[in-house]
């Protein structure tokens, strides 16, 4: 083969060579991995109210059993069964003519103690001048001044018998010693009822206002007692199934002692029910202020790097070098983690991207609109 034959084929396989090594050139250049982007969120300070859901039982404000005074036969009842009575409403009436006659038996007692007594001051008076002439022996004026003194007991007593015959009588008809609502009869007419009868008539709940009792663990509410201490009963709000019902009360006290089997204490709340919406037994949840911070750091739930029990999140310094912190979690209202400890303000928390980022590693930053200026929610510790 001549050497011109043996250039000719040469020459096209070095150019391919060369040719290959220029585009594996340009592959590697264009295929260098851009920086992560990712998305961040400038921390500042807001304030943070953390509320509480307690499950909690309505009790009536208050409660009357209707029981007799006198005892009798029923004759009639005077009331609706489930309806609203005021404070001295007819319920029952219980036959009178026992207690009438008793009454009249009182009365004639008293006017024959009465007349008694009317004679024994004539008769002293008459003595008195007699005794002073000394007519008559002092002896025999002061059995009649005795006999005078006791005619005069003997009508206070029969005046007392007589009041309380006419109490009786007054009892006989029995009335709401309270306002509310009131349950169904538990007698009807023609029973017969005694003054010690155990079981009641009726009974009556006062509900225009009912009371809330929560109970809570012992540990969690010092900061409801620091209120309490400084008379701040703030407004709490009332839940039936975890939906708002828009009624809303206050807390009066919380219990000075502690369950010893489940270690909670008693929080009782005050609440306007116009509308009877709660009623005794109800279970309700009370949503209450647990505490409060005027000044937090917050981060989104997805921000939080889990490893075991430990928390980080991925910040990025001022030349956008990306840095796991560790980072200590409060409360966790409404999707956001209150950061208790290991942030600043004004950092940048990378909220989403996060996968792809390395320790010291540059990163594209973008900013995502937020709605930080107020938190209060229901709180999931931690």
């Amino acid at each position: 083969m001549s050497p011109f034959r043996c250039l000719r084929r040469t020459l096209p396989l070095a150019a391919s060579v060369v040719l290959l090594v220029a585009c594996s050139a340009q592959r590697d250049a264009d295929g260098a991995s851009p920086p992560p982007s990712v998305t961040v969120e400038t921390l500042a300070p807001t304030p943070v109210v953390v509320r509480v859901d307690l499950p909690g039982r309505v009790t009536a404000l208050r409660t009357a059993e209707i029981r007799p005074q006198v005892g009798g036969i029923v004759q009639r009842r005077l009331f609706e069964q489930g309806a609203e009575v005021e404070a001295g409403t007819p319920l029952f009436q219980i036959a009178p003519a026992p207690l009438r006659a008793d009454v009249d038996t009182a009365r004639a007692s008293l006017r024959r103690a009465q007349a008694e007594a009317r004679r024994t001051r004539v008769h002293s008076e008459r003595l008195a001048t007699l005794a002073r002439d000394q007519v008559v022996s002092r002896q025999m004026y002061d059995d009649v001044v005795a006999q005078r003194d006791q005619a005069q007991a003997d009508v206070a007593q029969a005046e007392a018998s007589l009041a309380r015959r006419l109490v009786d009588l007054g009892f006989s008809r029995v009335s709401a010693p309270i306002p509310g609502r009131i349950d169904q009869a538990l007698v009807s007419e023609g029973a017969l009822v005694t003054a010690g009868d155990s079981t009641p008539m009726a009974t009556i709940q006062q509900i225009d206002r009912v009371y809330v009792d929560v109970r809570q663990p012992a540990g969690h509410g010092a900061a409801l007692r620091r209120r309490l201490d400084a008379r701040d009963t703030s407004d709490v709000e009332i839940l039936v199934d975890g939906q708002p019902t828009g009624l809303h009360g206050r807390l009066l006290f919380s219990g000075t002692r502690v369950d010893a089997g489940t270690g909670d204490v008693l929080l009782r709340i005050e609440v306007e029910n116009p509308a009877r919406t709660l009623l005794p037994g109800m279970f309700v949840q009370a949503r209450m202020v647990d505490a409060q911070y005027p000044t937090a750091l917050t981060a989104p739930e997805e921000a939080i790097v889990r490893a075991g029990e430990r928390a980080s999140v991925w910040v990025l310094d001022a030349s956008n070098h990306a840095r796991l912190l560790p980072v200590t979690l409060g409360e966790r209202i409404e999707g956001r983690y209150r950061i208790a400890d290991g942030l600043q303000p004004g950092q940048r928390l990378v909220v989403k991207g996060m996968e792809r980022l390395q320790e010291g590693g540059i990163a594209q930053a973008r900013t995502e609109s937020t709605d930080a200026t107020d938190l209060a929610g229901t709180p999931g510790r931690d």
